[in-house]
């Protein structure tokens, strides 16, 4: 579903992202950890089209994102993106924040897109939110419905930015949980995060990436159990002994 292969980005003359080359399959979950700026959110970007490369390639459902042939809010479309700081538009009641996308980019009308924002927002145990503003909710109830947002546009994968770590800690395992029950259905999903239960609970494979370079790229248990790099193993005794 996502392929990434020999990706180099600079932001002047800083090489944020060095020959990074991996990728997702239909169905697989993907997180991508690492210290604080190690590339991570940038490569997670990259893949949304939300950040120039100048190096190397990404294909998403087989269409090349450096093609100047791409249509690239199309394919943004198709692909679901949760931010860190939820993003939702404040002057629009919860609904509306659901239903705009749907109606202005795939085209549904207004009732079709409410009868899908509904149905996501008791996905999500929200049902009872959907007259309030943004600014009404917690940050757990916000981000809930970024992905509750994300996921009105169908999309055939999920990108995750660090999405719980502007939460408060009692608020971090309800978004958790709405991202478990997302894989289990099978979705497609590429997650930043530091949450290590979550990581070990359902990613099938971990990435951990180092002053932005893939240096691990394996399956979750080995990665947990027997990191390959002296960087992973100090970054887990770190992250773990708390």
């Amino acid at each position: 579903m996502i392929e990434i292969s020999k990706l180099g980005k600079w932001y002047g003359a800083f090489h944020v992202l060095k020959d990074c080359t991996t990728s997702v399959a239909k169905g697989e979950v993907v997180v991508v950890c690492g210290p604080s700026g190690s590339g991570k959110s940038t490569l997670i970007k990259c893949v949304n089209a939300l950040e120039p490369f100048q190096q190397g390639e990404i294909r998403v459902d087989g269409v090349s994102l450096g093609d100047k042939a791409t249509n690239l809010p199309r394919l943004r479309a198709r692909v679901g993106m949760v931010f860190q700081h939820f993003e939702l538009f404040p002057h629009l009641r919860i609904i509306e924040n659901l239903c705009l996308a749907q109606q202005k980019v795939l085209g549904r009308g207004r009732d079709e897109a409410m009868a899908r924002s509904a149905r996501l927002l008791d996905r999500v145990g929200l049902t009872e939110q959907a007259g309030k503003f943004p600014g009404q909710l917690s940050g757990g109830q916000q981000q809930r419905v970024a992905i509750a947002r994300a996921l009105a546009m169908d999309p055939i994968a999920m990108l995750f930015d660090e999405p719980t770590s502007a939460l408060d800690p009692e608020m971090i395992n309800e978004v958790l949980e709405v991202m478990v029950a997302l894989a289990q259905e099978g979705m497609t999903m590429m997650v930043v995060t530091h949450e290590m239960g979550f990581a070990r609970r359902v990613a099938d494979r971990v990435i951990f990436m180092d002053k932005g370079e893939i240096v691990e790229d394996a399956a979750t248990e080995a990665f947990f159990g027997s990191p390959r790099s002296d960087r992973a193993q100090l970054f887990l005794s770190k992250i773990l002994s708390h």
